[in-house]
């Protein structure tokens, strides 16, 4: 009896319980009379699952399912089966603006497992937190953030202007002439606030920062990429983003670095968003382009995206996303501190960066004449004038 004792401790961990009864009805069995009882007096069965083991051993009733250990419909039901219109009351709540009551006080809360199933209480449904989420996950749901990707209607040139623009940086390169992406990186809070991402810290050492986000001093990094260079360069202003501080940050770029890698050019093209401070509408950024123009004697060619597709300028995942990365964590406590981790960001793939500190006072709300607007000697082109331009130096 012993024997027999050790014999089933050794194998019952590896057997589930259909397994378990047939191996315990089979000793039963050999034993012969008594063998039920002393099988359920080693083992704790209880008899009637002992009997059930013996019925299964000489039946095939799983013979089509030899992996199931209860017969089909055995167990307990599930909630939805045991409380029809669950599922349904339940999605009603999750979409109750387009399949159920929008006047549902879920409508405007949070709808957390808890809530939800304090909410199906009220309609009659008795169920915990884990079966709302066991029935959400049936439903086909899970926990989504917010996905950016919309971007209004698509503009029917919208690929058109892509097209042209390839063409016209690809003739300029083709030249060895500058072809420059240009936008504004987004106002950065100058102190000891919270900046996004992680950095490697000591344990349980991680930096204080500030509670609240409001700062004094803000910083506007203007950016100009060389595309064919991979080189950029980030002008960063100290007060208001205007169309004279974006023209006065290209021309910083062509007296520092442009004006040496290409010395014989007479002809640069600048790649930019349709809104912003270098916006096709602005009437500032085309009287400081000429202005540009007549000191540097370049003819300035200018393509704007479509409106919408800000996110393809190649300054945006070519030079800006490098510098979120190589910064993130580190809070920008001062000027400098902005200006030296600009200046370090590099990649990979060759990105070098240089960077320098613009403190000039830009005015806003300036008016434009007529007589300004006037001197622009502005060639546009025919297929989206407003999009498309070349603005050349005024004869003198």
């Amino acid at each position: 009896m012993e024997k027999l004792k050790e014999k089933l401790a050794l194998i019952t961990p590896y057997l589930n319980e259909k397994q378990k009864r047939i191996v315990y009805a089979a000793e039963a069995n050999q034993i012969g009379r008594g063998g039920k009882a002393l099988i359920c007096s080693l083992t704790h069965m209880s008899r009637p699952t002992l009997n059930q083991g013996v019925k299964d051993l000489f039946s095939d009733i799983h013979a089509s399912h030899p992996e199931r250990v209860r017969k089909k419909g055995a167990g307990r039901k599930t909630q939805a089966a045991r409380q029809p219109g669950l599922k349904e009351a339940l999605e009603s709540l999750v979409e109750p603006t387009t399949s159920g009551d929008p006047q549902s006080a879920l409508r405007w809360t949070v709808k957390s497992c808890r809530t939800l199933s304090q909410e199906l209480k009220t309609k009659n449904f008795n169920v915990g937190k884990t079966t709302v989420a066991n029935l959400l996950t049936e439903l086909g749901y899970s926990l989504q953030s917010n996905q950016k990707g919309l971007e209004g209607e698509n503009h029917p040139d919208r690929n058109a202007q892509f097209e042209f623009i390839n063409r016209r940086a690809l003739s300029y390169q083709n030249l060895n002439l500058p072809v420059i992406s240009v936008d504004t990186k987004k106002k950065e809070n100058i102190g000891n606030f919270k900046n996004s991402g992680q950095e490697y810290r000591p344990k349980k050492d991680a930096r204080k920062v500030n509670g609240h986000d409001f700062a004094e001093e803000k910083a506007s990094p203007y950016g100009i990429y060389d595309i064919a260079k991979n080189e950029g360069f980030v002008n960063v202003g100290t007060n208001y983003d205007t169309s004279r501080f974006a023209v006065n940050s290209i021309q910083h770029w062509w007296e520092l670095i442009g004006k040496e890698h290409y010395p014989h050019a007479k002809n640069i093209l600048i790649t930019a968003d349709g809104g912003g401070s270098n916006g096709y509408r602005r009437k500032q950024w085309k009287v400081e382009l000429q202005r540009f123009a007549n000191e540097s004697g370049l003819a300035i060619s200018v393509c704007h995206f479509p409106p919408g597709t800000s996110k393809w300028n190649k300054i945006e995942h070519k030079l800006f996303s490098q510098i979120s990365l190589n910064w993130k964590g580190i809070p920008l406590v001062d000027y400098e501190t902005l200006v030296q981790l600009i200046g370090a960001t590099k990649n990979t793939k060759g990105l070098t960066v240089k960077c320098r500190l613009d403190t000039t006072e830009y005015q806003k709300g300036i008016k434009i004449t007529e007589e300004e607007l006037n001197a622009i000697n502005m060639k546009k082109f025919k297929f989206h004038c407003e999009w498309n331009y070349v603005i050349k130096p005024n004869k003198t």
